[in-house]
């Protein structure tokens, strides 16, 4: 089942998690530093914070799928499209682990499509061997922005 996904830009972590946590009813899943994840069933999304750079706002939008071929459908309906999409496998972002898809709308929007595959102690792609992928994909492959990540 597919859960949809947000990631906002916050300036301020502190003030962010007490609105959000308020507006949903419901204290972050996970927690730390420069992040906060919200999994919500009702609505069913993955809403996520950082404060990360200096822009302030939605950072990208996706899908997060409980299974590859899930993942995979969502690929193939991508490619029909004709979007330019940035293939990651088992890359390391937002303390996951995952797979992932990026495309960028025609309006400019990142959209990630993914498959997290477990938890790792850090925010990006610090910590990765070498030659593997780092928080979405590092400058200009991504056509997400660099201080995105999924989760």
């Amino acid at each position: 089942m597919k859960r949809f996904h947000v990631h906002v830009a916050v300036p301020d972590l502190g003030d962010a998690i007490r609105f959000y946590s308020t507006l949903f009813g419901a204290e972050p899943s996970v927690r730390k530093d420069d992040y906060a994840k919200w999994m919500l069933d009702d609505p069913r999304v993955n809403f996520a914070i950082s404060h990360r750079g200096d822009t302030s706002g939605i950072n990208h939008l996706g899908f997060q799928v409980d299974d590859s071929a899930e993942l995979e459908g969502i690929h193939a309906r991508l490619q029909a499209a004709d979007a330019g999409i940035t293939e990651e496998k088992n890359v390391s972002c937002c303390y996951a682990r995952s797979d992932k898809y990026w495309v960028t709308d025609p309006a400019g929007v990142p959209w990630e499509s993914f498959q997290s595959l477990g938890t790792v102690p850090f925010y990006d792609g610090a910590g990765e061997k070498e030659g593997e992928g780092a928080c979405c994909a590092p400058g200009a492959k991504a056509p997400a922005p660099a201080a995105c990540c999924g989760s």
